[in-house]
């Protein structure tokens, strides 16, 4: 098995990838099977675009040609939040599970984030996928909150865990600080 980046070219066996894994588990994704289908193959590859200065970017486990797997990380564009990331779309064919492709994936998003900046990132997990939640554990991700009913599937909502991690080369847990704690000022509370 091996991991990289896909690339456009690697689009209809992603969107297929993941097709299957929104219908396979609904409540894993905010999206859902239908609203993805929907997108045309130029989307899927939009997601894959190459370079250093795109927003995202998802790697690929595979069996030689075979896409077992995939996920990827993105940021926002704006300056005082360019430091944190998030892990997304993490997906994995049940035949390759517990074969270390997932770990593999994430290990692999976790050190591209790092190498382009990153200081954070966080996730989503669906509470109660204790396999998953495992696995980010064993990566460095902690709980740190539960969002009830944060997808709806049908007329049933399913609670996510969020789960966070530095990226930096100390990174030990959770840690904040405050502008006090880092020698500035107190910040002055705002009213909006």
């Amino acid at each position: 098995m091996h991991v990289r980046r896909l690339v456009p070219d690697d689009a209809p066996a992603y969107r297929a990838l993941m097709l299957d894994a929104y219908r396979d588990h609904p409540d894993a994704f905010t999206s859902s099977a239908e609203e993805r289908a929907a997108q045309p193959t130029d989307w899927w590859a939009w997601r894959l675009a190459p370079g250093d200065a795109v927003a995202q970017r998802v790697f690929g486990a595979f069996d030689g040609d075979t896409l077992l797997g995939a996920a990827g990380w993105s940021r926002g564009d704006r300056a005082k939040v360019s430091h944190r990331t998030e892990l997304f779309g993490m997906a994995v064919v049940a035949a390759a599970r517990g074969r270390g492709a997932g770990r593999a994936l994430v290990d692999a998003v976790i050190a591209d984030a790092r190498a382009a900046g990153a200081r954070t990132m966080a996730l989503t997990v669906t509470d109660g996928n204790g396999s998953a939640e495992r696995l980010y554990a064993r990566c460095g991700f902690v709980r740190i909150g539960l969002e009830p009913m944060a997808v709806r599937i049908g007329e049933a909502f399913v609670a996510k865990a969020t789960m966070w991690r530095r990226l930096d080369a100390d990174a030990a847990g959770p840690q904040t600080s405050s502008p006090r704690s880092q020698g500035g000022a107190a910040s002055k509370q705002r009213v909006r």
